[in-house]
């Protein structure tokens, strides 16, 4: 069933009662739909984030603090809640876990991409030219747009407006700082063949959160779905039922 938050800013799925138990924050280009199976049965609700499904855009380029401060605001009735949240929506539990702790119970995160092993790339020469004679007006806007397009991942590509300069902000944020400082139980249920948030790397990020417990699902890759999704499942029964309600 629809519903509508902070004064209907905010849209969400909701299943069973208020106030609900558990919060689900989905992925980059996905919708609160996604969590479907995985709250089935429980009191929660499933939130489509600002500029995702049917909820308008933020007003401006958000980066994940400020998603968090946001649904901090609409969730602040309620009570702490375990948050379930999958890649771009786990970007922004691990920010409201951090700096809202009161409203966390616990945290069930998912294909997060949270630590970075290796440096980004650096982009080819000759973009890196591009861009410099761009800055100095030789280069037209349409230009560079195209050069961008060109060169852009999917969801660069995909993304329109002011959503495009969310990813673009949201891709270079660091997590560290936010991750020691949640002190919620955490349970982080990785793909072992993710290929957007590798495993390995969500090995390294629950390192930095005092008392995580991470594992692998060996077949899995990055959607909530098939045997990933079971276990996600799983794990947030598994966790509601140990912080109680």
């Amino acid at each position: 069933m629809l519903t509508a938050l902070a004064d209907g800013a905010l849209l969400a799925e909701k299943t069973g009662s208020t106030p609900p138990t558990v919060i689900a924050l989905h992925g980059w280009m996905r919708t609160g739909t996604d969590f479907s199976r995985i709250v089935e049965g429980m009191d929660a609700v499933s939130i489509h984030l600002p500029g995702f499904g049917i909820t308008p855009p933020p007003p401006t380029a958000w980066g994940s603090q400020e998603y968090a401060d946001s649904l901090a605001e609409a969730i602040a009735g309620f009570g702490p809640v375990v948050i379930v949240a999958h890649s771009f929506g786990g970007r922004v539990a691990v920010h409201l876990a951090a700096t809202h702790p009161e409203l966390v119970r616990g945290l069930v995160l998912t294909g997060v991409p949270l630590v970075r092993l290796v440096p980004a790339p650096a982009p080819a020469l000759g973009f890196r030219i591009l861009r410099r004679l761009a800055r100095l007006g030789l280069v037209s806007k349409k230009t560079m747009e195209a050069q961008r397009e060109k060169r852009g991942s999917t969801d660069y590509r995909n993304a329109r407006g002011i959503m495009r300069d969310v990813l673009v902000k949201v891709t270079n944020e660091r997590y560290e700082d936010s991750l020691v400082r949640i002190t919620a139980p955490t349970r982080m249920v990785w793909g072992e063949d993710d290929p957007a948030a590798p495993a390995d790397a969500g090995l390294a990020a629950s390192r930095f959160i005092r008392g995580a417990h991470f594992r692998t699902i060996t077949g899995a890759g990055h959607l909530l779905e098939g045997h990933l999704e079971d276990e996600v499942r799983s794990e947030l029964q598994m966790l509601v039922a140990e912080v109680g309600s």
